[in-house]
Formats: C-alpha cells, structure tokens, sequence
C-alpha cells in the first residue's frame, strides 16, 4: 500500500521577491551564475527572503542484494558491512569530507547481511539481512518496501524534529549499482545498455556479463513496470529507504541535496510517484558511472559539480555544500546598490 505524503508547492510570489532581491545586489545582472539560481531555491524552499543552513545532515542507508549471487560486482558482499565500519571508525572518504564541512553523518542499516554493533553513529532498522536475488524472485515482498520507505520517511522526521533543515542522503550496498540500472532503464524506457555501468569497477568481460544477467531478469519480471512494484521487484532496502527519505524531507520543505547514480535512481522512483520532490532538490554532481547523465537529464538537472567522482558514500553532496552556504550567505550578507551608493 503506497504511503500518503503532502509535498507543498512553492510560492511564486516570493519567487518574485527573492528575485529582486538578488538583483539589488552590487554585481552586474546574473552575474554570480548558478549561486543566484542556487540561491533562489534555498529561499523558496525555506519560505524565506533570508534562508539559513540548520544542522545539515547526511544519512547514508546501508543495504546487501541478493543479485550479487550473479556475479554482477567485483567485489564481495561482506564489503558492505566492512566499510560500515569504517564509516563508523571516520576512516572513509564521507567520513572526513563530512568531518571537514561539520556535516553530521549517521548511517542507517536498511538491510546489511550481517550483525552489527551498536555505534552512536549507526540507527538499526534493519528490515532484513539483504534482498532476494531479483534474477529469480522479487528482491522484496510490497510489504517490505513499504516498511522500508516510511524507515527513510521516519528517519528523516527525527533529523527536522533535530532541527535539521538540509539533508541528504548516501547509500552503501555491494551490488547496488546492479538494482539501480535496471529501475532506471524500467522507469525511462532507456536501453539497458546506457543504464548498466561499471559499477565498483567491473572490466569489459564482467561489465558484459553483468548486462546480460540484468536482461534476464528484467525478461523474468516484464510485469512490474508501475514505480512501486518496480522498487520492490529489483530494488535494495536501501534505496527503498531513500525513496520514502526523499519524499518526507520535501514535505517537511527540507532542502536536500542529491548525490550520484543510486541515490539518483531512488529520486527516480520518488520524483514518478511525487513530480513536486524536485523542487527540493539541490543536484551535488554528475558522476562518472555510466548512466548518470543520462538520469540528470531525465530531472532536467544542472548538477553542482563535475569531478569525475563514482563513490557514492554521499560523498558529492559533502563536496557540494560549501556552495550552499555560499548562495546563502551573498544573499543575506552581500550589500545592495543603494547601501553601498554605488550607481548602476
């Protein structure tokens, strides 16, 4: 049974006052690029001519897939919850890009195939130790879908009662780029093979094995076409989790920032069951992994950055926020023509 979310509409009349406030600005008409878009959005989401950046927060959901039994990565499932641990022990890359930018991070176990232990950093709503193996079966039952998006929804709830006013989510989950290419190629109608991408580093030989095994089992689930069934049928918990995060932060009127591919298909399936989520979101960048842009121009997206990055982690988003707080701060603190009297 798909969850109910009210995702408010943003006002065009502000949009008409931030404006003119941007262009009071001392510099010439436009001139500060995509930060005046930027900072355009950040006011209209906050309902405010003077938005702030509250305990920004990045949620990574950590999930295992059961089509790793195919073959499709190349690395090893236990390498999920190994770097959970080490995203625990601040040893990753989001765990220091997000240490640098004082961005609280917190990792979700949405369906890791293994038994944690409690950390501070680690909230446990495990709905099961991995899906199943979609080749053959659903990778999960509606049932579990659904309490998998109101664990993302439910997660970001805590955050805003926090105080939180800019999320984004990550993700972890060996064979996640496997779910993600298949739910992006049933959710476009694009060819498989612009979806299907190297993932954590597949050679040509696996790639094309990779490709065929995700033919086969979109061939065996031809039925599930609708958003819904398609996240359960080929989806992680992770990315279900994501789905249900993506549309109670924009509910809220929560600013979220996007990262790359995974995160990108589970907006995918957030933005065909609500178009408005859009409106929320702030893309970080455009990743490396095949099929990235090709999603970004399904949102009509004009990413932050273009590093060249396929990590995942959240780790665009952490690299992308000192831009935010850039956009905000010109907008609340840059002077006007007319308090620095210079013509124009």
């Amino acid at each position: 049974m798909p969850l109910n979310f009210v995702i408010p509409p943003l006002s065009s009349t502000l949009s008409t006052a931030l404006q003119a406030k941007i262009d009071q600005k001392t510099k010439p008409l436009g001139s500060l690029g995509q930060l005046e878009s930027l900072a355009l959005q950040i006011g209209l989401c906050q309902n405010s001519l003077t938005p702030r950046l509250n305990k920004p927060c990045i949620l990574i959901f950590a999930g295992d897939h059961g089509i790793v039994e195919a073959g499709v990565s190349a690395y090893p499932q236990t390498v999920t919850a190994q770097m959970i641990a080490n995203f625990l022990a601040g040893g990753a890359a989001i765990s220091v890009f997000a240490r640098q930018h004082d961005i609280e991070l917190l990792i979700v176990d949405a369906g890791v195939n293994a038994d944690l232990n409690s950390h501070p950093k680690l909230i446990d709503a495990k709905i099961d130790k991995g899906t199943r193996n979609f080749l053959t079966d659903p990778a999960m039952s509606a049932e579990a879908c659904a309490k998998a998006m109101q664990a993302g929804a439910d997660q970001v709830l805590r955050q805003y009662q926090g105080g939180c006013n800019c999320i984004g989510f990550g993700e972890m989950g060996i064979g996640n780029t496997s779910s993600a290419a298949v739910l992006m190629h049933r959710l476009t109608g694009l060819s498989l093979v612009r979806c299907v991408g190297r993932g954590t580093g597949l050679n040509d030989g696996q790639l094309q094995h990779k490709a065929v095994v995700l033919q086969r089992a979109l061939n065996k689930h031809k039925d599930a076409t609708e958003p819904l069934e398609a996240l359960a049928t080929f989806g992680g918990f992770e990315i279900a989790m994501m789905v249900g995060a993506y549309l109670k932060a924009a509910e809220l009127g929560m600013l979220i920032l996007v990262d790359g591919f995974i995160a990108g298909t589970a907006l995918l399936v957030a933005n065909k069951l609500y178009p408005h989520v859009l409106d929320y979101c702030v893309f970080s960048h455009v990743s490396s992994e095949q099929g990235h842009q090709a999603l970004l121009n399904q949102f009509n997206a004009k990413p932050l950055l273009n590093l060249e990055l396929r990590l995942g982690e959240g780790s665009g988003i952490a690299l992308a926020y000192p831009l935010l707080q850039s956009a905000v701060v010109f907008l609340n603190e840059m002077a006007t023509f007319d308090e620095a009297g210079v013509d124009h």
